[in-house]
């Protein structure tokens, strides 16, 4: 029998996540103990995870934060505890994390690296995945910001991270919960710390969300400003961004100008040529669409980032580039791209549709 040489305590907030509970103490049981702040709940949250072994305390955040409430979680595990794993009740961990964390886990680490699954695509397979870091040691660290909350470490050891590939935390979300607060909570976090850059993206792309094009924009311009705004993924990000709220203000050429610059800042991202795309074809400028095609299927794997897009792994290149052949004559290539995009949504009856109208013109052109 295997002897733990840690004790690990999960912490998490909640509020009315009744839906959840089984499902999330099922995988979080590896731990030595479940500590859970309940932010106020009307269902029977707090009942079903105490039948379930969880510690419950009730706190009362007001004005509310993310990070005030964490805080507060991380305040109710114990002193002897050596590492804190977060995750919230729509998460869980895969099993086995817990050998594995003891397998990566050193006397000088601070932090955990693992993959972290944010979505999953139509036919289960991984979507955004990217690394986090909410696995902790438990002396030395507090949440900062209102929302997009982060672990801010202030011990006297260095901050020393160790990492896993094989520990893995799967986001599978309430869609019918409300992003409302997140936006006054973004504003609210920008003005504690303008300098904070991400924040300042995060808040140009929640105006993005809420169709406040001209401060989208403006804001977004200036996080490509700040001195600390260096990651490329990130600031080609903002440009496309940028670009989505010209194009919705009808200004297609500043969009188009926005989008060619993110090409330029992240030549080694799918998203800035397929967003290109997808604004040729509302052109119907079949050259270039093929070309951003083209491009972008060159690029063969999907990075590890939060950033990363759907659109920009799923059908969506391989049916703008059968539509770019079609209308190029260039009908076996457009054939080809057309199968695939029915491979890969074999449900969608308009790639059919034009899957069957390309075979039709091919055969007609063979005869």
């Amino acid at each position: 029998m295997r002897v733990n040489k840690l004790k690990v305590a999960v912490y998490a907030i909640c509020k009315n996540e009744a839906q959840f509970v089984d499902r999330w103490m099922d995988s979080m049981l590896e731990a030595d103990m479940v500590v859970v702040a309940d932010t106020g709940s009307t269902d029977d949250t707090v009942e079903r995870l105490r039948a379930r072994g969880a510690h419950v305390y009730s706190i009362k955040v007001d004005p509310w934060r993310f990070d005030v409430a964490r805080n507060a979680a991380l305040n109710f595990i114990p002193r002897d505890v050596d590492v804190c794993v977060t995750a919230d009740l729509d998460e869980c961990m895969e099993a086995g994390w817990r050998q594995k964390l003891e397998e990566v886990w050193t006397p000088e680490a601070t932090r955990l690296k693992y993959f972290y699954t944010w979505s999953f695509n139509p036919d289960g397979s991984r979507g955004v995945t990217f690394w986090q870091e909410k696995t902790h040691r438990r002396s030395g660290f507090r949440w900062v910001h209102p929302v997009h909350e982060e672990l801010q470490y202030y011990g006297t050891d260095p901050d020393h991270y160790v990492c896993s590939e094989d520990i893995r935390l799967n986001h599978y979300p309430d869609n019918t919960k409300s992003r409302g607060q997140y936006f006054p909570l973004l504003e609210k976090s920008v003005q504690e710390n303008p300098e904070h850059d991400r924040n300042v993206h995060y808040l140009g792309r929640e105006y993005m969300y809420y169709h406040m094009w001209d401060k989208c924009i403006d804001t977004l311009k200036h996080h490509l400003s700040m001195p600390r705004a260096r990651w490329k993924d990130e600031r080609a990000a903002s440009m496309r961004f940028i670009a989505r709220a010209y194009e919705a203000k009808g200004e297609r050429d500043e969009a188009k100008s926005w989008l060619f610059k993110a090409i330029a800042e992240a030549p080694h991202l799918r998203e800035p040529y397929v967003e290109m795309a997808k604004l040729a074809y509302k052109e119907q400028d079949w050259p270039r669409i093929y070309h951003m095609v083209e491009a972008a299927l060159q690029i063969k794997e999907r990075p590890i980032s939060y950033l990363n897009e759907p659109f920009s792994w799923d059908f969506t290149l391989y049916d703008l580039g059968a539509l770019s052949c079609y209308y190029l004559g260039m009908l076996q290539k457009s054939l080809a791209f057309a199968k695939q995009a029915v491979e890969m949504a074999p449900d969608d009856e308009r790639l059919q549709n034009n899957l069957k109208l390309i075979q039709d013109k091919a055969q007609d052109q063979s005869d």
